[in-house]
């Protein structure tokens, strides 16, 4: 469980072991880093339907060896056109399931054709080939999705359409159980064939829209024919003289910078691995992190959001005196999906995705666009109806994302690749895996295996809870509740940590590749 895969050229990291498998059969035929991603993209969305899918939103971080140069690609969506808080007037926030929760354009789709547009060699229509196999022939159905659908049936069953695909005859499917989705291998043909466009403006469009309009839905072909994601510059500060690069927000990648930042005033060499003192210090910095991005996290264009002092070496070392080496500080959360997939591809060239996709909550709104077989996501959900919150809902907005690929560069080219699913745990785990493989010299499996620790709540009810693996000392455990945290001790390999994979490139060029033993992954390298 602890050793990696190692491969001479290429690696390819994800949450199902067919998406990577799909994701190598692109490089072995030719094509790079980009066009390898967007098809495991495209098979998450078909073998992980639980996690993502077409209805659901992405972010991407991408360099390319060709002009030395890293770049992120904001594929989340916006609020219709028309929907405003008075939409949802009588209510104290926003449904979390159903029609009403369905209020964001989905931006995967766009993000596709935009990373093969400026980076790819091959066409949309190769790179779907094997997600159309797979939801047309069908796939056995995975540990991991049929522990979700017993978890999730009382959603799936409400809406015929969503039930039809994923209760057929009222039951989960058995794990290894064919699992086949025609109405979705259409859709993917008609977008094969027809392109990008034929989702937001094309014929496709129409029926996600006229399907979800029959249920009461607000969106409006408009709001899909007016989104387009956008390329922009990744946010970064250093961590041990590595350079550390996230999303810039709506994303809240910069959680994951500011944590590092406030650790790197401390010596975590001189700190044993797995002892009380190493869970304490990271689970407080990330929630002294944390405060701020409730606070100021939303789309950029509704609001002023401080990055240059929240990234500030200075700041973290303000923030560091805010820290008790012996008690916890208590702060505010608020619910966080947790249904979420990130994945990683190198290849032979040297170029490099890590890429993060999701519907918000597992099966995102429960609902299913018409004849699509399309599961829309629930992203919007999570905007306020508070019109002094920081993330208030206003229409052609984008929601506060917990969506945040991300990368260590070491010399100016990449090192480590890695991301999580679960939503408040992302930077946690994230940061868990980087100090763990710069701080303490461990490979990406073994950075991934070790027993993890989630704090505070991903959806639900409000909690401070710190969720730790069974395999944390006893003694770690007791010093943990000594200093006030309030400890839930859990699984072994619990599904509360979420999913992550990383890819780490050493010096002779070799490739280590990392997932998580919690999900349904393999690392598939060459």
């Amino acid at each position: 469980m602890n050793e990696a895969m190692v491969g001479t050229k290429t690696m390819v990291v994800s949450p199902h072991y067919l998406a990577s498998a799909a994701g190598q059969r692109i490089l072995q035929k030719g094509g790079n880093a980009f066009d390898a991603a967007v098809a495991v993209s495209a098979c998450l969305a078909v073998v992980y339907p639980h996690m993502t899918g077409l209805g659901g939103d992405s972010f991407w971080l991408l360099y390319n060896k060709k002009d030395h140069k890293a770049r992120a690609y904001n594929g989340s969506g916006r609020s219709g056109y028309k929907i405003t808080r008075e939409t949802f007037a009588g209510l104290s926030s926003i449904p979390t399931r159903g029609i009403k929760s369905a209020i964001t354009v989905p931006g995967m789709v766009d993000s596709w054709d935009a990373v093969l547009q400026e980076y790819g060699r091959l066409s949309l229509s190769d790179v779907l080939e094997p997600a159309i196999t797979y939801a047309e022939s069908g796939f056995p159905f995975s540990k991991n999705q049929h522990v979700n659908t017993l978890h999730t049936m009382d959603v799936l069953a409400q809406y015929p359409e969503t039930a039809a695909i994923f209760l057929p005859d009222g039951r989960a499917l058995r794990i290894n159980e064919r699992f086949i989705q025609k109405s979705l291998a259409n859709t993917l043909k008609a977008l094969a064939e027809q392109g990008r466009d034929s989702f937001y403006k094309g014929e496709l469009a129409k029926r996600i829209v006229a399907g979800l309009q029959e249920k009461g839905g607000l969106l409006e072909m408009e709001d899909f024919a007016a989104h387009k994601g956008n390329w922009t510059e990744p946010i970064s500060s250093t961590y041990r003289g590595y350079n550390i690069m996230q999303v810039p927000p709506n994303s809240q990648g910069f959680v994951g910078l500011m944590a590092l930042n406030i650790l790197e005033n401390y010596d975590l060499k001189t700190i044993p691995h797995g002892s009380y003192e190493y869970y304490h210090l990271l689970v407080e910095a990330l929630k002294r992190s944390f405060e701020d991005r409730n606070a100021f996290l939303t789309d950029p264009n509704f609001a002023s959001i401080p990055l240059e002092r929240l990234l500030s070496k200075t700041y973290a070392k303000e923030m560091v005196q805010s820290i008790s080496l012996q008690k916890v500080r208590d702060i505010t959360t608020q619910p966080i999906g947790s249904d979420t997939a990130h994945a990683a591809v190198v290849d032979e060239e040297g170029n490099a995705v890590s890429f993060i996709q999701s519907l918000y909550f597992e099966f995102g709104s429960g609902i299913v666009a018409g004849d699509t077989g399309i599961l829309m996501q629930n992203r919007g959900s999570f905007f306020s109806l508070d019109p002094n919150h920081v993330n208030c809902l206003e229409p052609q907005k984008r929601s506060f994302h917990t969506l945040m690929p991300a990368m260590a560069f070491k010399d100016d080219k990449p090192y480590v690749l890695y991301g999580t699913q679960g939503g408040e745990g992302q930077p946690q785990t994230q940061t868990v895996i980087i100090t763990r493989i710069l701080d303490y010299g461990m490979n990406p499996q073994q950075a991934i295996s070790e027993p993890r620790f989630v704090w505070g709540r991903t959806w639900g009810e409000a909690t401070q809870e710190l969720k730790i693996e069974g395999r944390i000392s006893k003694e770690a455990t007791a010093a943990l509740q000594a200093a006030g945290h309030l400890v839930k001790r859990v699984n072994d390999l619990d599904q509360a940590m979420g999913h992550a994979n990383a890819i780490l490139i050493d010096e002779q060029g070799f490739l280590h590749g990392g997932v998580d033993p919690r999900s349904d992954g393999a690392a598939n390298g060459v």
